[in-house]
């Protein structure tokens, strides 16, 4: 599976606060961008772009305070892969999201989540700490 020079450019960007999220889909044989979330937009708005039905891979970068009362940010990977979608579109997104991820240099948090419930704020917060 390839990844589009674009993808790494674009998360190079978002390490610099440029994005708040970016959403990677597999089209044909390489990943591409599909959305670039504004550094304005929430976690809600994220959550709320990744489709209901299909796979996708996503990095958000959550700021949060720590127990100490310290500002702090981490980059989240978060593998998309809900209940709903189709066996092999889960599969294809599976076998190559190691080797996406690698391409991907700064990734802090890993999340796999096959429905919201499992990518709530609260549970990313907790993954954060």
């Amino acid at each position: 599976m390839a990844v589009e020079d674009n993808c790494k450019l674009k998360f190079l960007e978002l390490k610099k606060r440029t994005y708040r999220f970016i959403i990677f889909r597999i089209d044909g044989q390489q990943v591409v961008v599909e959305k670039l979330g504004n550094p304005q937009e929430t976690y809600d708005d994220f959550t709320n772009s990744l489709p209901a039905d299909e796979c996708r891979y996503a990095v958000f970068d959550l700021d949060f305070t720590t127990h100490e009362n310290c500002q702090k940010s981490k980059i989240f990977f978060i593998a998309w892969s809900p209940d709903s979608s189709r066996v092999r579109m889960k599969m294809v997104y599976a076998s190559s999201k190691d080797r996406f991820k690698r391409s991907l240099d700064g990734i802090q948090v890993e999340l796999q989540a096959t429905d919201p419930s499992e990518m709530s704020f609260d549970i990313v917060k907790s993954r954060a700490l």
